[in-house]
């Protein structure tokens, strides 16, 4: 299994990695787990924003987290040089601005959930938790930090 293959066959491409904004490591590793902090919903150096419900739609939040996704695999490449030496994904952990009444976080939090099973097939397949806020950074749609268990 060639996991830039398995990205390119689903139609995603791995983006440049996004610069940390504030004072945390992008990436940190302790033994062979890999914890990566959140990543945002930033396409092509456009931040996607706005509150699901208000501003934003399931399905434009839900590539918000495709994207997030994508950002994640960046940084991680950019760490470990080849996304092959994945092992496993292990947990994500997404946040989605939402008005106060939206309870579909985890239909969007399914976007980066996608990725990471085309990419990694059934070692992509991972723990999870979808949690609503009223705000992210940046004024963000979506943020994802991730655990990744490597070779």
């Amino acid at each position: 299994m060639d996991v830039y293959e398995n990205l390119k066959k689903a139609g995603y491409t791995v983006p440049q990695p996004l610069e940390a904004k504030g004072l945390y490591l992008p990436v940190n590793q302790t033994g062979n787990l890999v914890y990566l902090s959140g990543q945002g919903s930033i396409e092509n150096g456009v931040n996607l924003t706005g509150r699901v419900g208000i501003d934003v739609t399931v399905e434009e939040a839900k590539h918000a987290a495709e994207v997030c996704m994508l950002n994640t695999l960046a940084a991680l490449e950019k760490y470990l040089g080849d996304l092959n030496r994945v092992k496993k994904v292990v947990k994500i952990l997404g946040f989605v601005a939402g008005a106060d009444d939206f309870t579909q976080q985890a239909q969007v939090i399914n976007g980066g959930s996608e990725v990471l099973i085309a990419a990694f097939g059934e070692n992509g397949k991972h723990a999870r938790s979808a949690i609503g806020t009223n705000n992210l950074p940046l004024g963000l749609t979506v943020e994802i930090e991730s655990i990744f268990e490597i070779e």
